[in-house]
């Protein structure tokens, strides 16, 4: 069963759909670095900048949900047929999903080193070519190795389209995202999820909270793809910290009807983490109140919940 999503995105699950065959490309990924003028960077005190989504994207996200709670995402330009993995579990489900839609791919890209993020690469590689990059900190631990590390500020090729790549540590000390300011789209891997973010593995609370701000400036319409499906029991979390939040309970609604019928939650956009996603309002007044921390700094309020979080 296929089932459409926003921003043409698809939870791709076995089943009888037909596939058009895409000519093989290959492209090879271009990195650059900003220089010191041009430089993406969040500013100080942002306010966020809401802007409508792209009308039409080149971009198509197939979402391949793999093991218990995994997100592998599989993306491919409509317009070059260039296609590209991110973060693949497991090289043989992403395979067959790829033969099944006519895809060649081209680029394996990787978030960060963990085992469920990484453990296909070196089976992609064997079966298609693909080049691997990821994180350049962390290119001894990713499975495979790397055809190319990328560090803070790096624009990378990502299917014929420019990303932007952020340094977001904390769950790991050499997490990576990646933006598509063009497209309107955050491949945020385990840094942040929907109603949450990723458990503090390797990293601090100052970190984690310093990766989260850097996407204060983007649009309230950004789309967030991110590594696991947690969002239901990150919603009961988050009802724990705001149980009067009226725009979570009503997501909350939406978010049970979703999984019910074992249907994604992603992507969610930043403006509804914004609202909702206590990780991302600590800085707020009512949220310190709620947890009896009234007057302490942002990182001391965000270092009390991500601890209520890890017990909960």
């Amino acid at each position: 069963m296929w089932c459409r999503y926003r921003g043409g995105v698809r939870a791709l699950r076995a089943g009888t759909a037909q596939f058009t065959q895409t000519p093989p490309s290959s492209s090879l990924p271009i990195t650059r670095r900003l220089t010191a003028s041009t430089r993406w960077r969040a500013p100080v005190n942002p306010q966020p900048r809401r802007q409508k989504p792209p009308i039409r994207s080149p971009l198509e996200v197939q979402m391949l949900p793999t093991r218990e709670d995994n997100y592998v995402y599989l993306v491919r330009n409509r317009r070059t047929g260039q296609a590209a993995v991110l973060d693949p579990s497991d090289a043989e489900p992403v395979l067959d999903a790829a033969k099944k839609l006519g895809w060649s791919l081209d680029l394996v890209v990787n978030t960060h080193h963990h085992h469920d993020h990484t453990d296909g690469n070196a089976g992609i590689k064997a079966a298609t070519g693909a080049r691997i990059i990821g994180p350049r900190a962390e290119a001894g631990k990713i499975t495979g190795g790397l055809d190319h590390g990328l560090v803070d500020g790096d624009v990378v090729d990502f299917c014929g389209v420019d990303a932007a790549v952020i340094a977001t540590p904390g769950h790991t000390a050499g997490h990576i995202s990646f933006y598509l300011a063009d497209q309107g789209a955050l491949f945020a891997g385990d840094t942040l999820f929907a109603l949450g973010c990723g458990r503090l593995f390797e990293g601090t609370p100052t970190e984690m909270w310093t990766s989260l701000s850097k996407f204060d400036s983007l649009p309230d319409s950004t789309l967030v793809y991110c590594g696991h499906e947690y969002t239901l029991a990150n919603l009961g979390f988050a009802l724990s910290i705001e149980p009067t939040n009226a725009a979570l309970q009503e997501r909350g609604d939406r978010i049970r009807t979703l999984r019910a019928h074992s249907d994604p939650t992603i992507p969610t956009t930043l403006g509804d983490e914004r609202l909702t996603n206590p990780f991302l309002r600590c800085h707020l007044d009512e949220v310190k109140e709620g947890i009896g921390m009234a007057g302490c700094s942002d990182v001391e309020a965000f270092t009390e919940i991500r601890a209520r979080k890890d017990v909960f």
